[in-house]
């Protein structure tokens, strides 16, 4: 089975590699020449833990191409994956116009029937506008080929890609006829095989699905952060919380753990994306317009505390570990560090920084205003407090008599909680977590 990937950033490289892993013959697409040339030479545009191996050995075993000729790219595929960025509008909205520049160019240069499915997270609707899309392109050529559209939200976790794509929950695939359905299904076959469940609907309501999912993550997240203020308040640990309310089957303990807001390249947008479509069809998502509010609050919760704990802050350095929304990753994109950065520098501050991989996607974001470590430990240097953003594995256990020797004031902000207030109380820390009691 031949198909093509159109978009080779994150969910386009994972998902054109990971069906090339089970032997599919797959081009990745993208218009950004220098990014192909890279791929072509094993240089990804992200981090994602194992992609790398994997691109290169399907690569070189043939069953992986890249290019950046689309009309080329198409020609005798079954299947073409519509994988660009969808980023938002000023107004909330999810911007389409890459999804439709490339439905145009499909319909422009397709020689077969084709099914056209958007793995790009996309409000209901769009399907329509791809169809509408490609049959203009066909008419204007006079062709009479025929096409389907489908619907194939992706449920990627970053940092667990490779995984969530082989060994997947469910499958969801929003089809309109029965033609695109067994297509579908015989091209995810190969993962069918290890019992992994596929489920077929209708595409407005596939498209609804992965908003849906991603807001209910979301509001879980926003949930858990604003029940640690009152926590915190009220003198409770939300912790044992968190741990009493996980062990409920209902609730689960995943998306509960309190912290500094959610970020990345999913959660942000599509939660304001779902507000705004509900706005549109006249009809106001009160729940989700609160979860982005929480969550807009939580970024500033730790900065909070710095200010709280120092007063003024202008002249004091501060020592920063983790840029990345979140661990295994490089996204910096509606990182909850970068709005702490922007705070204590506006506060006359200085920050120095570590993160394992994010430092080079942070310096296109930050620019010289902050200045980057070798390691964990050269950070704290001339700092008068530690600042813990992304829970990374090496920062979980520390040497703390190494911080509290470097340090120039005995001070951490965990905003991830990974550290014990019992345990910092005894290297004599002042110890700043969320919702829970500080030392």
């Amino acid at each position: 089975m031949k198909i093509a990937v159109v978009g080779t950033g994150y969910v386009g490289l994972v998902t054109g590699t990971c069906f090339a892993e089970v032997g599919i013959e797959v081009t990745c697409i993208d218009i950004d020449i220098n990014k192909i040339e890279n791929l072509k030479k094993g240089i990804l545009p992200i981090y994602e833990p194992g992609l790398e191996e994997m691109v290169v050995r399907n690569y070189k075993e043939k069953r992986l191409s890249f290019s950046s000729d689309i009309g080329q790219s198409i020609q005798n595929c079954e299947v073409v994956f519509i994988a660009v960025g969808t980023p938002p509008g000023e107004d909330g909205s999810a911007d389409l116009k890459y999804v439709l520049a490339v439905a145009k160019s499909i319909g422009e240069n397709m020689n077969t029937h084709l099914v056209i499915a958007t793995k790009s997270t996309v409000p209901v609707g769009t399907a329509t506008k791809v169809k509408i899309e490609v049959q203009n392109a066909l008419d204007k050529r006079g062709s009479d080929l025929s096409f389907d559209v489908a619907s194939n939200p992706e449920f990627l976790k970053e940092g667990a890609a490779i995984n969530d794509f082989l060994k997947p929950d469910r499958i969801i695939v929003g089809i309109d006829n029965d033609n695109a359905e067994s297509i579908m299904k015989r091209l995810y076959k190969p993962f069918l095989l290890n019992g992994h469940p596929i489920i077929f609907m209708d595409i407005p309501s596939a498209e609804m699905t992965k908003y849906a999912a991603n807001a209910m993550l979301a509001t879980k997240i926003s949930f858990m952060n604003d029940v640690a203020n009152l926590c915190e308040i009220m003198g409770a640990d939300v912790n044992s919380v968190r741990r009493g309310i996980g062990s409920d089957p209902r609730i689960g303990h995943k998306f509960i753990y309190a912290g500094i807001g959610y970020g990345g390249s999913c959660f942000p947008k599509d939660v304001k994306a779902l507000a705004k479509t509900a706005i549109e069809h006249g009809y106001q998502m009160r729940i989700l317009e609160a979860v982005e509010s929480v969550n807009d609050n939580q970024k500033s919760v730790l900065f909070n505390k710095i200010k709280k704990h120092y007063g003024d802050l202008k002249g004091k350095h501060f020592a920063m570990w983790g840029l990345a929304f979140k661990p295994k990753t490089d996204d910096m994109r509606e990182a909850p560090s970068l709005v702490i950065i922007e705070k204590l520098l506006a506060e006359g501050a200085t920050v120095t920084a570590y993160d394992p991989v994010a430092m080079h996607e942070a310096q296109k974001m930050v620019k010289d205003s902050i200045q980057f470590a070798d390691n964990q430990y050269d950070a704290l240097k001339n700092a008068d407090g530690l600042i813990v953003v992304t829970e990374w594995p090496e920062f979980r256990s520390p040497k703390f008599e190494e911080i509290a020797e470097t340090l120039n004031q005995k001070v951490i902000f965990d905003g991830r909680n990974i550290y014990e207030p019992d345990e910092m109380n005894t290297f004599g820390f002042n110890y700043y977590c969320i919702g829970r009691k500080s030392v």
